[in-house]
């Protein structure tokens, strides 16, 4: 695909000016990186990163068979929603496969769904293909409605610094109208970085001057532009699931280990035979830590393997700038899924000596 036919999120121009390192991402031209990855890694991790994730779906949900609608297609109880909560949950086939991982939001008026940039199409399709028979109306908002996450244990001093007190009451996973830096927003605290952050969504006419306004508050904090390179080491570290490598139509949410967003006794949904089935059956294989000796990284694709058998396969890796580790996900045989299982990683045809560790590999100070 050529950079002339992705499609650009209203902040493009201005990553292109700052030397952001322009990528292919879900069908967007996306920065990877504006200086270093562990040097936006580590503002995130010490004070404060901005990021654009505008190219995420924003998909708007009215009428009155809205919440129905939506407890029909995800996992979670939608039912159990109160206006201001998110909630996490996944979009599964009658398979039980994972179609996407998304949020849900409760507004006063209606639902919002937040999904993957690369799943948006499809799941926009999907929601169409069941719509029939429920008093719902779906409106995509991406396109109009663009969003900035802010994430790091400075975030709510930024926010204030924009004249928005009422964020630091916030809890995770709620959502609320604010005024941020004189602007009308949609502001919820949410994150995939494993530190406290927001998300502002704003109208486009409005976005540029909301980042300019964002990043002139966030000098003194330490703030940094930050891009899709340091967003996958840091949500690797907080060892949360990427679409595409830990997610797929062929990985049920229950050996994802995501059973917390399923509520097999909650209703009815698609999918939900299917993972009842799982449910009490034994999984083959199930999602697992690993820390690799040395500096050498696991790439996806990278067998697990035990002596002479296969027990694994390695979905995301990187060498951790937190910890300075070289850490991975992967999904392993369940007999070799406790922690501290000894085992090996091969690496281009070179075994590295590994072992099981629980999981998240990183968690922030409860003081931030």
């Amino acid at each position: 695909m050529s950079d002339e036919t992705l499609l650009q999120t209203v902040f493009h121009d201005w990553h292109v000016a700052r030397g952001g390192r322009m990528v292919e991402f879900g069908g967007w031209h996306m920065p990877v990186q504006y200086s270093t990855i562990v040097d936006e890694h580590n503002a995130v991790r010490n004070a404060v990163g901005v990021f654009d994730v505008a190219h995420m779906g924003r998909l708007q949900f009215d009428g009155p068979d809205a919440c129905r609608f939506l407890d029909h297609l995800l996992t979670n109880d939608v039912t159990k929603l109160q206006p201001g909560q998110v909630r996490y949950s996944l979009v599964t086939n009658e398979a039980g496969g994972i179609l996407d991982d998304v949020l849900v939001y409760r507004l006063d008026g209606g639902y919002m769904l937040v999904v993957n940039a690369s799943n948006r199409e499809k799941i926009v399709a999907w929601l169409e293909a069941h719509r029939s028979g429920f008093g719902v109306q779906m409106t995509d908002r991406t396109l109009t409605h663009p969003m900035l996450a802010l994430q790091g244990p400075r975030s709510v001093e930024l926010i204030r610094a924009l004249g928005c007190e009422q964020a630091a009451a916030m809890k995770y996973y709620s959502v609320a109208p604010a005024i941020v830096a004189g602007l009308d927003v949609l502001l919820s605290r949410t994150g995939y970085t494993g530190e406290d952050g927001f998300e502002v969504i704003v109208e486009t006419d409005a976005a540029l001057s909301l980042l300019g306004k964002v990043c002139q508050a966030g000098e003194s904090l330490g703030l940094q532009p930050a891009g899709l390179g340091c967003r996958d080491t840091l949500r690797l570290e907080a060892a949360m699931p990427l679409y595409g490598h830990e997610l797929n139509e062929q990985i049920d949410p229950l050996s994802a280990g995501l059973g917390f967003a399923v509520k097999l006794d909650a209703g009815d949904f698609i999918g939900r035979d299917a993972l009842l089935a799982v449910r009490d059956s034994v999984t083959t294989r199930v999602r697992v830590g690993l820390k690799l000796d040395g500096r050498r990284i696991a790439r996806e694709g990278a067998t697990v393997v035990i002596g002479d058998e296969i027990i694994g396969e390695v979905t995301s890796g990187t060498f951790s700038p937190t910890l300075e580790e070289s850490i991975a996900m992967a999904y392993v045989d369940r007999r070799y899924s406790d922690t501290g299982i000894a085992l090996e990683v091969d690496i281009r045809g070179k075994r590295i000596a590994a072992r099981t560790v629980d999981l998240p590999f990183y968690r922030r100070p409860k003081s931030n």
